[in-house]
Protein backbone atom coordinates (compact mmCIF):
# COMPACT_ATOMS: atom_id res chain seq x y z
CA UNK A 1 0.00 0.00 0.00
CA UNK A 2 1.59 3.30 -1.05
CA UNK A 3 1.51 6.48 1.01
CA UNK A 4 -1.54 7.92 -0.74
CA UNK A 5 -3.55 4.73 -0.16
CA UNK A 6 -2.41 4.51 3.47
CA UNK A 7 -3.50 8.09 4.14
CA UNK A 8 -6.85 7.49 2.41
CA UNK A 9 -7.39 4.39 4.54
CA UNK A 10 -6.44 6.20 7.76
CA UNK A 11 -8.71 9.14 6.94
CA UNK A 12 -11.79 7.03 6.20
CA UNK A 13 -11.14 4.69 9.15
CA UNK A 14 -10.89 7.64 11.54
CA UNK A 15 -14.01 9.22 10.04
CA UNK A 16 -15.89 5.97 10.64
CA UNK A 17 -14.79 5.86 14.29
CA UNK A 18 -14.90 9.55 15.22
CA UNK A 19 -18.09 10.60 13.46
CA UNK A 20 -19.15 13.94 14.96
CA UNK A 21 -16.36 13.73 17.54
CA UNK A 22 -14.82 11.66 20.33
CA UNK A 23 -17.24 13.02 22.89
CA UNK A 24 -15.89 10.81 25.70
CA UNK A 25 -12.51 12.49 25.32
CA UNK A 26 -13.80 15.95 24.48
CA UNK A 27 -15.93 15.91 27.64
CA UNK A 28 -13.13 15.38 30.13
CA UNK A 29 -9.65 15.86 28.59
CA UNK A 30 -8.12 19.32 28.26
CA UNK A 31 -6.96 19.70 24.61
CA UNK A 32 -3.72 21.32 25.80
CA UNK A 33 -2.65 18.31 27.88
CA UNK A 34 0.10 16.02 26.58
CA UNK A 35 0.96 12.54 27.79
CA UNK A 36 2.53 9.19 27.02
CA UNK A 37 1.15 5.71 26.40
CA UNK A 38 2.80 2.33 26.11
CA UNK A 39 1.85 -0.40 23.63
CA UNK A 40 1.78 -3.62 25.67
CA UNK A 41 2.14 -7.16 24.29
CA UNK A 42 -0.32 -9.52 25.96
CA UNK A 43 0.54 -12.79 24.21
CA UNK A 44 3.48 -14.34 22.38
CA UNK A 45 3.80 -13.88 18.65
CA UNK A 46 5.36 -11.71 15.94
CA UNK A 47 4.75 -7.97 16.07
CA UNK A 48 3.72 -6.03 12.95
CA UNK A 49 2.24 -2.64 12.24
CA UNK A 50 4.44 -0.35 14.32
CA UNK A 51 5.16 1.71 11.21
CA UNK A 52 1.45 2.01 10.44
CA UNK A 53 0.71 2.94 14.06
CA UNK A 54 3.17 5.82 13.88
CA UNK A 55 1.57 6.96 10.62
CA UNK A 56 -1.89 6.96 12.23
CA UNK A 57 -0.75 9.03 15.20
CA UNK A 58 1.15 11.41 12.93
CA UNK A 59 -1.90 11.80 10.67
CA UNK A 60 -3.69 13.40 13.63
CA UNK A 61 -0.68 15.23 15.06
CA UNK A 62 2.47 15.58 12.92
CA UNK A 63 4.71 16.44 15.90
CA UNK A 64 4.14 13.20 17.88
CA UNK A 65 7.15 11.27 19.16
CA UNK A 66 7.13 7.48 18.92
CA UNK A 67 9.93 5.67 20.76
CA UNK A 68 10.21 2.21 19.23
CA UNK A 69 11.29 -0.47 21.70
CA UNK A 70 10.61 -3.36 19.32
CA UNK A 71 10.56 -3.47 15.53
CA UNK A 72 8.20 -4.96 12.97
CA UNK A 73 9.03 -8.64 12.52
CA UNK A 74 10.39 -9.16 16.05
CA UNK A 75 9.25 -12.24 17.92
CA UNK A 76 7.58 -10.95 21.09
CA UNK A 77 6.41 -12.27 24.44
CA UNK A 78 3.60 -11.34 26.79
CA UNK A 79 4.59 -8.49 29.10
CA UNK A 80 6.92 -6.75 26.66
CA UNK A 81 6.37 -3.22 25.31
CA UNK A 82 6.48 -2.37 21.60
CA UNK A 83 6.69 1.43 21.78
CA UNK A 84 5.95 4.54 23.81
CA UNK A 85 3.94 7.30 22.14
CA UNK A 86 4.20 10.94 23.28
CA UNK A 87 1.48 13.29 22.01
CA UNK A 88 -1.52 15.32 23.07
CA UNK A 89 -3.73 13.02 25.11
CA UNK A 90 -6.70 13.72 22.86
CA UNK A 91 -4.64 12.49 19.89
CA UNK A 92 -3.69 9.27 21.65
CA UNK A 93 -7.27 8.53 22.64
CA UNK A 94 -8.65 9.29 19.17
CA UNK A 95 -6.11 7.00 17.50
CA UNK A 96 -6.07 4.23 20.12
CA UNK A 97 -8.69 1.87 18.67
CA UNK A 98 -7.58 2.21 15.05
CA UNK A 99 -3.95 1.60 16.03
CA UNK A 100 -4.88 -1.48 18.05
CA UNK A 101 -7.22 -2.89 15.41
CA UNK A 102 -4.55 -2.57 12.71
CA UNK A 103 -1.66 -3.84 14.80
CA UNK A 104 -3.57 -6.76 16.29
CA UNK A 105 -4.67 -7.90 12.83
CA UNK A 106 -1.25 -7.42 11.24
CA UNK A 107 0.53 -9.12 14.14
CA UNK A 108 -1.81 -12.10 13.94
CA UNK A 109 -1.03 -12.47 10.23
CA UNK A 110 2.70 -12.06 10.84
CA UNK A 111 2.61 -14.67 13.61
CA UNK A 112 0.89 -17.27 11.42
CA UNK A 113 3.04 -16.43 8.39
CA UNK A 114 6.22 -16.88 10.44
CA UNK A 115 4.99 -20.33 11.51
CA UNK A 116 4.63 -21.27 7.83
CA UNK A 117 7.94 -19.75 6.70
CA UNK A 118 9.82 -21.53 9.47
CA UNK A 119 8.49 -24.81 8.09
CA UNK A 120 10.10 -23.93 4.74
CA UNK A 121 13.58 -23.23 6.09
CA UNK A 122 16.13 -25.28 4.17
CA UNK A 123 13.83 -25.75 1.17
CA UNK A 124 13.93 -24.00 -2.22
CA UNK A 125 10.20 -23.26 -1.98
CA UNK A 126 8.96 -19.78 -1.00
CA UNK A 127 5.62 -18.88 0.60
CA UNK A 128 3.12 -16.66 -1.24
CA UNK A 129 -0.02 -14.95 -0.01
CA UNK A 130 -3.21 -14.55 -2.09
CA UNK A 131 -5.94 -11.97 -2.78
CA UNK A 132 -8.09 -13.47 -0.01
CA UNK A 133 -7.80 -10.30 2.03
CA UNK A 134 -9.97 -7.77 3.87
CA UNK A 135 -11.30 -5.11 1.46
CA UNK A 136 -9.43 -1.80 1.77
CA UNK A 137 -6.93 -3.36 4.21
CA UNK A 138 -5.07 -5.54 1.69
CA UNK A 139 -1.92 -3.44 1.66
CA UNK A 140 -1.45 -3.71 5.42
CA UNK A 141 -2.25 -7.42 5.47
CA UNK A 142 0.22 -8.13 2.69
CA UNK A 143 2.82 -5.97 4.44
CA UNK A 144 2.40 -8.20 7.50
CA UNK A 145 3.14 -11.22 5.29
CA UNK A 146 6.35 -9.58 4.03
CA UNK A 147 7.37 -8.60 7.55
CA UNK A 148 7.19 -12.27 8.59
CA UNK A 149 9.20 -13.60 5.65
CA UNK A 150 6.50 -14.41 3.10
CA UNK A 151 6.18 -13.02 -0.41
CA UNK A 152 3.28 -11.14 -1.96
CA UNK A 153 1.71 -12.88 -4.95
CA UNK A 154 -0.04 -10.00 -6.69
CA UNK A 155 -1.51 -6.89 -5.14
CA UNK A 156 -4.60 -6.93 -7.34
CA UNK A 157 -5.98 -7.77 -10.74
CA UNK A 158 -3.75 -5.16 -12.38
CA UNK A 159 -0.16 -6.29 -11.75
CA UNK A 160 -0.12 -9.88 -13.04
CA UNK A 161 -2.13 -12.02 -15.42
CA UNK A 162 -3.66 -15.04 -13.73
CA UNK A 163 -5.77 -17.27 -15.97
CA UNK A 164 -7.85 -19.53 -13.77
CA UNK A 165 -10.38 -22.25 -14.52
CA UNK A 166 -13.21 -19.81 -15.26
CA UNK A 167 -11.07 -17.79 -17.68
CA UNK A 168 -10.13 -21.01 -19.47
CA UNK A 169 -13.66 -22.40 -19.58
CA UNK A 170 -15.30 -19.12 -20.66
CA UNK A 171 -12.42 -18.05 -22.92
CA UNK A 172 -12.37 -21.09 -25.18
CA UNK A 173 -9.68 -23.31 -23.68
CA UNK A 174 -6.03 -23.09 -22.63
CA UNK A 175 -4.46 -22.48 -26.01
CA UNK A 176 -6.98 -19.85 -27.06
CA UNK A 177 -6.89 -17.80 -23.84
CA UNK A 178 -3.09 -17.81 -23.79
CA UNK A 179 -2.91 -16.69 -27.41
CA UNK A 180 -5.47 -13.94 -26.81
CA UNK A 181 -3.69 -12.84 -23.62
CA UNK A 182 -0.29 -12.56 -25.31
CA UNK A 183 -1.81 -10.52 -28.14
CA UNK A 184 -3.64 -8.33 -25.60
CA UNK A 185 -0.42 -7.57 -23.69
CA UNK A 186 1.58 -6.92 -26.87
CA UNK A 187 -1.06 -4.56 -28.24
CA UNK A 188 -0.92 -2.47 -25.06
CA UNK A 189 2.82 -2.62 -24.45
CA UNK A 190 2.34 -4.40 -21.12
CA UNK A 191 5.01 -6.69 -19.67
CA UNK A 192 2.92 -8.50 -17.06
CA UNK A 193 3.78 -12.07 -16.15
CA UNK A 194 1.26 -14.73 -17.13
CA UNK A 195 0.28 -17.48 -14.72
CA UNK A 196 -2.10 -20.26 -15.74
CA UNK A 197 -3.97 -22.66 -13.49
CA UNK A 198 -3.72 -26.36 -14.32
CA UNK A 199 -6.26 -28.82 -12.97
CA UNK A 200 -4.43 -31.98 -14.02
CA UNK A 201 -1.27 -33.26 -15.68
CA UNK A 202 -2.83 -33.14 -19.13
CA UNK A 203 -3.42 -29.40 -18.72
CA UNK A 204 0.15 -28.93 -17.47
CA UNK A 205 1.47 -30.41 -20.70
CA UNK A 206 -0.86 -28.28 -22.81
CA UNK A 207 0.25 -25.10 -21.04
CA UNK A 208 3.92 -25.99 -21.43
CA UNK A 209 3.42 -26.77 -25.12
CA UNK A 210 2.15 -23.24 -25.84
CA UNK A 211 5.36 -21.67 -24.54
CA UNK A 212 3.29 -18.62 -23.58
CA UNK A 213 3.08 -18.92 -19.79
CA UNK A 214 5.57 -17.71 -17.19
CA UNK A 215 4.21 -19.77 -14.29
CA UNK A 216 1.92 -22.75 -13.84
CA UNK A 217 -0.38 -22.99 -10.83
CA UNK A 218 -0.83 -26.62 -9.77
CA UNK A 219 -4.23 -26.35 -8.13
CA UNK A 220 -5.29 -29.04 -5.66
CA UNK A 221 -2.56 -31.43 -6.83
CA UNK A 222 -1.40 -34.13 -4.43
CA UNK A 223 2.27 -34.21 -3.46
CA UNK A 224 2.85 -37.04 -5.93
CA UNK A 225 1.07 -35.15 -8.71
CA UNK A 226 3.17 -32.04 -8.05
CA UNK A 227 6.33 -34.15 -8.35
CA UNK A 228 5.15 -35.57 -11.68
CA UNK A 229 4.12 -32.14 -12.98
CA UNK A 230 7.51 -30.65 -12.19
CA UNK A 231 9.14 -33.21 -14.51
CA UNK A 232 7.09 -31.70 -17.35
CA UNK A 233 7.73 -28.03 -16.53
CA UNK A 234 10.91 -26.56 -18.07
CA UNK A 235 13.39 -24.74 -15.80
CA UNK A 236 12.55 -21.32 -17.26
CA UNK A 237 8.89 -21.69 -16.26
CA UNK A 238 7.97 -21.11 -12.60
CA UNK A 239 5.80 -23.51 -10.62
CA UNK A 240 3.32 -22.86 -7.82
CA UNK A 241 1.28 -25.29 -5.73
CA UNK A 242 -1.93 -24.32 -3.97
CA UNK A 243 -5.00 -25.86 -2.40
CA UNK A 244 -5.33 -27.95 0.78
CA UNK A 245 -1.74 -27.17 1.81
CA UNK A 246 -1.34 -26.64 5.55
CA UNK A 247 1.23 -26.76 8.33
CA UNK A 248 0.99 -30.55 8.48
CA UNK A 249 1.87 -31.19 4.84
CA UNK A 250 3.68 -28.06 3.62
CA UNK A 251 7.11 -29.67 3.99
CA UNK A 252 6.02 -32.63 1.87
CA UNK A 253 5.02 -30.24 -0.91
CA UNK A 254 8.25 -28.26 -0.50
CA UNK A 255 10.27 -31.47 -0.83
CA UNK A 256 9.10 -31.73 -4.46
CA UNK A 257 11.14 -28.62 -5.33
CA UNK A 258 8.13 -26.52 -6.36
CA UNK A 259 9.10 -22.84 -6.59
CA UNK A 260 6.18 -21.39 -4.64
CA UNK A 261 3.39 -22.46 -2.33
CA UNK A 262 0.48 -20.04 -2.01
CA UNK A 263 -1.72 -20.13 1.07
CA UNK A 264 -4.71 -17.89 1.61
CA UNK A 265 -4.88 -19.20 5.16
CA UNK A 266 -1.95 -17.09 6.34
CA UNK A 267 -4.28 -14.09 6.08
CA UNK A 268 -7.86 -15.31 6.37
CA UNK A 269 -7.18 -17.89 9.11
CA UNK A 270 -4.96 -15.60 11.19
CA UNK A 271 -6.10 -14.80 14.74
CA UNK A 272 -5.41 -11.29 16.01
CA UNK A 273 -2.65 -10.89 18.58
CA UNK A 274 -3.76 -9.42 21.91
CA UNK A 275 -2.31 -5.93 22.46
CA UNK A 276 -3.29 -2.92 24.54
CA UNK A 277 -2.37 0.75 24.85
CA UNK A 278 -1.95 1.99 28.42
CA UNK A 279 -1.35 5.47 29.78
CA UNK A 280 2.06 6.07 31.25
CA UNK A 281 1.80 7.59 34.76
CA UNK A 282 2.95 11.19 35.04
CA UNK A 283 6.19 11.04 37.11
CA UNK A 284 5.15 14.25 38.85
Amino acid sequence: MDEVLYDAFIRTALEEDLGSGDHSTLACIDPALSGKARLLIKEDGVIAGIGLAERIFRFLEPSILLEAILHDGDRVHAGESAFIISAHIQTILKAERLVLNCMQRMSGIATLTRTYTEKLQGFHTRLLDTRKTTPNFRGAEKEAVRIAGGLNHRMGLYDMIMLKDNHIDWGGGIERVLDKTRRYLDSRGLSLKIEVEARNLEEVNRIVATGKADRILLDNFSVGEVALALKCIPPEMESEASGNINLDNIQQYASTGVDYISAGAIIHHAVSLDLSLKAEPDPR
